[in-house]
């Protein structure tokens, strides 16, 4: 009896590592393979630059792994959401004759540029997710001007207004 008891201490140790492997092999619930998963996907991605917490870096390897790409409004929406930014989008076209009167009167190079309008200082507070050494909340847009200035088409020009 005393044998099996401490064989099957160890079993279970060695199943709930098992169990754990699972978690693991998400990278939505990772933890331990949190720093394999991103050298795998590329990350930290170099529009960070300040420290991210473990929540932000799960966030950041799923966007990275699960996102296809897109050139609609609709998209750099979601990508801002994702990185906890609220954006909106603005497209400019070239005044025709038959615009209204109240439409700016722009040339053609406006066809190419798009405007992103987000909050001056953007507030990002600690999430559940969060480590006791994190940041409760810190403040600034520089990141989603990284982020979409590098996933826009590269034939258009982006520029950022705050409110």
């Amino acid at each position: 009896t005393d044998l099996l008891d401490a064989l099957a201490e160890e079993f279970a140790r060695v199943d709930a590592r098992i169990e754990q492997l699972l978690d693991e092999a998400d990278p939505r619930t990772t933890s331990e393979l949190l720093a394999d998963w991103e050298r795998v996907a590329g990350l930290p991605d170099a529009c960070v630059a300040a420290e991210q917490t473990t929540g932000q870096r799960r966030i950041s390897l799923v966007s990275k792994l699960t996102t296809l790409g897109g050139q609609s409004a609709a998209y750099y929406v979601a990508v801002a959401s994702a990185y906890g930014f609220a954006i909106t989008v603005t497209e400019f076209q070239p005044h025709d004759v038959e615009d209204d009167v109240e439409y700016p009167i722009v040339g053609q190079d406006w066809a190419f540029a798009w405007q992103v309008n987000a909050a001056l200082n953007t507030l990002t507070e600690l999430t559940v997710e969060g480590a006791a050494d994190d940041p409760l909340a810190w403040w600034g847009n520089t990141q989603i001007e990284c982020v979409i200035g590098r996933i826009k088409p590269a034939h258009t020009h982006v520029i950022f207004a705050y409110t």
